[in-house]
């Protein structure tokens, strides 16, 4: 598999749905595979809240490989030997794009809290642009997990004549309180934390002990992201055979894994980005900027493929089924599969052998015709 990593510099403004503008930007991604002649080969991968643009493939002296490494990959359901595959870091991220900690141009100071806010349609936007600049307007496929399956379906609705097949995974049509109160634990964790220093914190503050207050958000986070039965099968009631039953602060595996994850991603994922993009998670919704929900999913032109994860506990399989009634209702080409897993959130990361028959089935439709 062919692997391509790069950076495109924008001085052309990228509007924002807040009415601000960005001016410069730059938009890290990554391709896999070759493009074909006529570029009909092209499928867009949208990542995730932690995600980044490595989607696949391992980086030379790195163990770890891309987050969806299972599903992208020659003879993989996102076939690189036939699909040219990219992936982008979204604006606001700390992965390459730009970010909060990113230089102010003309100033060589960050913007910290004077970055503007972005919305998922920003997100979006942003994308096309580059697609643009790659000379791609057609696509064979959108697909992403969680917030990548919020810009996936954005996608549709914004820019309807783009994609063929919209494939959106365990997401939702607008972000619903529960899951905003799980991101309230994250954001007041990180404002109160006097190591953040109200955003001026200095650039790579956290690299080595990472920031305590993003590590407890994002506790609050990981558990959201799986399931009592995950939990159970993974830990049980096993104890730290290192720690005493009786000591106050004796840990069940459940807590230490807890303590060791979140605090090595304290350590790599810059916690502004982290707020930035909790705050577009928490705004989603595809109804803003049109009449209703009807009126804006009605302008989806592509075949949309919704899959939820029936352990989900951070968007409800009725969410997406909601998206599935709305648009058989309006007679719009729509599929919906709930996939059972115990796995929670998470599964459509780690079981991907649920579903990866379906993607290149999906695929294998388009290729067909």
């Amino acid at each position: 598999m062919k692997i391509k990593t790069d950076i495109a510099h924008f001085s052309s403004p990228l509007y924002l749905e807040s009415g601000r503008i960005l001016e410069p930007y730059d938009i890290a991604y990554e391709t896999y595979g070759e493009l074909n002649d006529d570029k009909s080969n092209v499928v867009l991968v949208c990542h995730a809240l932690s995600g980044s643009h490595h989607a696949a493939g391992i980086y030379e002296g790195e163990k770890k490989a891309g987050w969806w490494d299972d599903l992208i990959g020659d003879g993989k359901a996102l076939d690189t030997s036939k699909y040219f595959v990219i992936c982008t870091n979204v604006v606001g991220s700390c992965f390459g794009s730009t970010g909060p900690m990113s230089n102010s141009y003309p100033s060589l100071a960050p913007y910290r809290l004077k970055f503007p806010v972005v919305t998922i349609k920003d997100m979006v936007r942003a994308q096309v642009h580059l697609l643009s600049g790659l000379g791609i307007y057609k696509l064979k496929a959108i697909i992403g997990g969680s917030m990548g399956g919020m810009q996936a379906l954005q996608f549709g609705v914004d820019y309807p004549n783009l994609a063929k097949h919209i494939i959106s995974m365990a997401s939702t049509y607008e972000t619903r309180p529960w899951t905003i109160a799980f991101n309230k634990v994250a954001v007041e964790a990180i404002r109160t934390d006097p190591r953040f220093e109200g955003g001026y914190y200095a650039k790579d503050a956290f690299s080595e002990d990472g920031l305590a207050g993003l590590a407890i958000g994002r506790i609050a986070g990981h558990i959201s992201f799986l399931s009592p039965k995950s939990m159970d099968r993974k830990f049980d009631r096993n104890y730290v055979n290192t720690d005493g039953l009786f000591e106050l602060f004796g840990r069940y595996e459940v807590e230490r894994y807890m303590e060791y994850n979140t605090t090595n991603f304290s350590k790599i994922f810059d916690p502004l980005s982290y707020l930035y993009i909790v705050k577009a998670i928490n705004t989603f919704s595809l109804e803003r900027g049109y009449d209703s929900l009807d009126d804006a999913i009605l302008r989806i032109k592509s075949k949309v493929h919704l899959f939820s994860f029936s352990s989900d506990y951070l968007f409800f399989p009725e969410e997406m089924e909601f998206i599935y009634n709305v648009m058989s209702k309006n007679s719009q080409e729509v599929t919906y599969k709930e996939i059972q897993s115990d796995y929670g959130h998470d599964a459509f990361l780690v079981e991907v052998d649920k579903f990866e028959d379906d993607i290149k089935s999906i695929l294998g439709e388009s290729d067909d015709k």
